[in-house]
């Protein structure tokens, strides 16, 4: 994956962190409580479990950041690290939420002709999604919005590479059949 300003700058806070910097840490925890929160809401199914998971994560983040050897890993580190924790939480009967409110303030705007038709086109994707099981959602979310590689989301998942281009494939498929049968 390209390395882009967001993710030198996690990099960098990361390293500090690791160093003993509490500025870094306090700025590491607000650039990426949100999207761990995302990750475990999208694995739990349910806000409140998903913030005391990332809670719980964060301790044995802020233990284990110094034996992380390479900070380039951060993301997919602290991204296992949650899923571990929702896993051990609430073990591994995750039920599908509702809403995908919080992707859907996540997502970027692409460009379109016309705004109203991009919102329809981006209101059925998320209703497509809304209707993944939750691994699939898990991994294409981290693919596209959290724009990590297979290998960083085979980590974050805690499942081997092929699982996660499986989950992806499936998941494509099942949103574009979704899609093609909404326009027809």
């Amino acid at each position: 994956m390209p390395r882009d300003a967001a993710r030198i700058y996690d990099e960098y806070l990361a390293a500090s962190a690791r160093a003993g910097d509490r500025a870094a840490w306090e700025r590491l925890v607000a650039r990426w409580q949100p999207r761990l929160e995302r990750h475990a809401w999208r694995l739990t199914g349910d806000p409140d479990r998903a913030r005391d998971a990332v809670q719980d994560a964060w301790i044995e983040i802020m233990r284990g950041l110094r034996g992380l050897d390479d900070v380039v890993a951060f993301p997919a580190w602290a991204l296992r690290i949650v899923t571990r924790r929702c896993q051990r939480g609430f073990g591994h009967a995750r039920r599908e939420r509702e809403g995908l409110a919080a992707l859907a303030a996540d997502r970027t705007d692409a460009t379109a002709v016309d705004e109203g038709e991009q919102s329809v086109a981006v209101a059925q994707v998320l209703a497509a999604m809304r209707e993944l099981p939750a691994a699939q959602r898990a991994a294409l979310a981290l693919f596209h919005l959290e724009h990590l590689g297979v290998a960083e989301i085979a980590i974050a998942l805690d499942i081997p590479p092929g699982t996660v281009k499986t989950r992806l494939m499936h998941a494509r498929q099942r949103i574009r059949a979704r899609l093609e049968g909404a326009t027809k």
